[in-house]
């Protein structure tokens, strides 16, 4: 006797079954190092955008908008206070302003672009009234040799950046351009970066997603396919 099989669907209990089982299939899982890696670049982007940004607005936005002056320390006469490559901002200020400990920037003659930032001693005036200002650098055991008059100080130190006047020195010198023109390209190649892996992670959202639905559609096909057969037999 010859035996014949059907490759209808087998009924049971009345309720029809598909022989194989559709699954939806799953997208190709993502490598952990490539996910860790991508990660690490946008963090790398990110932290190097703030930083950009941090030095543009320590070295050139604040110095801009205030009238101050970035210098560099090049000599070791106000360590520990102002080591040799710290930058410091100087800001205007009036003589009548300034007090015994302010650490002030003055020309060491009146009109002559070489500058000294010592800190303030010893206040005093002249038989005139004209007010002199003793100073010292901080590591140094005498005073500097001639009183200053106010013509000669052009400002306070507002604030200070170690390391970073190495930098200005080394970068800027006589192009007081350039530096402000590389912190501009390095945060505008920042911005760029985080734009185009913002733009990217939303892309590869987007295709996830269609992947995801052209499989449920599959399977959703698949079913009423496999129950219009059953029926039919």
């Amino acid at each position: 006797m010859t035996m014949l099989t059907s490759d209808a669907p087998r009924r049971t209990g009345g309720t029809s079954h598909s022989r194989h089982a559709a699954r939806p299939v799953a997208p190709p899982a993502r490598s952990g190092l490539l996910a860790a890696l991508r990660a690490l670049g946008i963090g790398v982007t990110t932290g190097l955008v703030l930083l950009v940004a941090g030095l543009a607005v320590v070295l050139v936005v604040l110095p801009k908008a205030t009238g101050s002056v970035p210098l560099s320390v090049l000599t070791r006469s106000m360590e520990p206070t102002l080591p040799p490559g710290t930058l410091v901002v100087v800001r205007p200020v009036a003589a009548a302003d300034v007090r015994i400990g302010d650490v002030v920037t003055y020309q060491i003659e009146s009109g002559r672009p070489e500058v000294v930032t010592h800190r303030v001693v010893a206040i005093g005036s002249s038989s005139d009234g004209t007010r002199r200002f003793v100073l010292r650098g901080d590591a140094n055991d005498a005073v500097d040799p001639a009183p200053v008059i106010p013509a000669q100080i052009r400002g306070e130190v507002w604030y200070s950046v170690p390391w970073l006047g190495t930098v200005n020195q080394v970068v800027n010198g006589s192009r007081t351009w350039l530096l402000p023109t590389v912190a501009g390209l390095l945060l505008a190649y920042g911005v760029v970066m985080i734009a185009t892996g913002t733009v990217s992670v939303a892309r590869r959202r987007r295709r996830r997603a269609r992947r995801r639905e052209r499989g449920v559609d599959h399977v959703r096909r698949h079913d009423q396919q496999a129950e219009t057969a059953s029926r039919a037999g």
